[in-house]
């Protein structure tokens, strides 16, 4: 999905909200309908009845007949394939969308291809209702017959057309590479690479804390808690930009570079859960210490490392070339001799097997492990071609 950052004037941002708070409000009372329908009142209703009672809607409100009738029915459209997915099984459940988290709607059909390139940088979409809106051309407008407009917590405006780009073919050079994912170090792959997903700044940390602070001390429904919010919102929206980036460039140079990419299994949704709390026995609505303030630290560390998002998007660019291995005891097996022993981990860094003497990064020595791909005790039972020329990190971790 490309996507661009669009630039409207002060009379098009209200628009473009307007037009996201109405799409937002057919949304989530298709989905009211839909979540209190009882077999009792027969067949639940599909796009065709949901679509006849807005048309009934429009008549009788006039804020939403002011609205464009194009983006109410996409979204009555888009209720109903999110609901077919749910009962496919390939999606979740659709949820509520709430003001100022889910702000945005699309457009298909015929309006989707009106695009005027003005020069080099700049281009215009024709957005109902709204007019023409300018965005910035960051790279090449693919044929796409829908867009969809968002705004992020940041309030920046993007405009994404629906393209799927073709898949990164091999290289056919017959390289494996093991990538083990970590905290201190984002990727480590089995050639010696320490790849460092990049964040906020020390300076731009310090902010960030001044500004919680400030917030905490802040009237609720206040013009400064609102000002406090959207710097906050757009710190955090740095680093995911930031996060976004290396990602991209990080995945797409592994997928040209190795004809088949393993890493571990893991299921970051469910590692990155809240600890469950554990009652006191002895004491009736007391609870006992559940190491939940270490556990949040984790999580923070895991999901602004992007462990689901390097995978994802890994599988999406080398379709049919990423394997998941079973993470158990990969970075406590000698990539060497096969040993495995919890001591051979001296520290979160440092690996040195207590049988060979093997010593080096503890999570190279993991990814390598991975490379393998089977269990590590079958390793000399599949052969693979671990390449160990160590290329310069600044082409993938820019």
């Amino acid at each position: 999905m490309s996507r661009f950052r669009m630039c409207p004037t002060p009379a098009q941002h209200a628009a473009l909200l307007e037009q996201c708070r109405q799409a937002r409000i057919v949304w989530n009372l298709a989905l009211e309908q839909w979540s209190m329908w009882t077999p009792d009142k027969g067949p639940t209703p599909g796009y065709a009845e949901q679509a006849r009672q807005l048309t009934e809607a429009r008549r009788e409100f006039g804020w939403l007949r002011a609205g464009s009738q194009t983006v109410q029915q996409q979204a009555l459209r888009d209720f109903a394939q999110a609901v077919k997915y749910f009962f496919a099984g390939t999606h979740r459940r659709p949820t509520w969308r709430k003001a100022g988290k889910h702000e945005g709607f699309r457009i298909v059909g015929p309006q989707a291809s009106r695009v005027i390139k003005l020069n080099r940088k700049w281009a215009e979409v024709l957005v109902p209702k709204v007019g023409w809106v300018r965005f910035r051309l960051s790279r090449r407008i693919p044929d796409a017959k829908s867009y969809r407009i968002t705004c992020d917590r940041a309030g920046r405006w993007h405009l994404a057309f629906a393209a799927i780009p073709p898949p990164i073919p091999a290289p056919g050079s017959g390289e494996v590479v093991g990538v083990d994912r970590g905290v201190s170090v984002s990727a480590a792959l089995s050639t010696g690479e320490l790849l460092i997903c990049p964040g906020l700044a020390d300076r731009e940390q310090k902010r960030l804390k001044h500004l919680q602070r400030r917030l905490a001390r802040c009237d609720r429904n206040s013009n400064r808690r609102r000002r406090v919010k959207a710097a906050i919102a757009k710190l955090h929206a740095r680093a995911v930009d930031r996060r976004t980036d290396w990602v991209e460039k990080v995945s797409t140079h592994l997928a040209r570079r190795f004809d088949l990419i393993r890493v571990e299994g893991l299921r970051v949704a469910q590692l990155t859960r809240r600890p469950k709390p554990k009652p006191d026995a002895d004491r009736p609505g007391a609870y006992l210490p559940n190491g939940r303030r270490a556990k949040s630290g984790l999580n923070r560390g895991i999901l602004a490392n992007g462990w689901g998002l390097l995978v994802q998007r890994l599988r999406q660019k080398a379709p049919g070339r990423v394997e998941g291995v079973d993470p158990a005891y990969t970075s406590q097996t000698c990539s060497v001799c096969g040993h495995r022993a919890a001591e051979n981990r001296e520290s979160q860094a440092v690996f040195r097997c207590a049988a060979c003497g093997h010593r080096g990064n503890a999570d190279v020595n993991a990814a390598v492990n991975i490379a393998a791909g089977r269990a590590v005790s079958a390793r000399r039972e599949t052969p693979v071609r671990v390449s160990l020329k160590r290329e310069p990190q600044h082409a993938t971790s820019a």
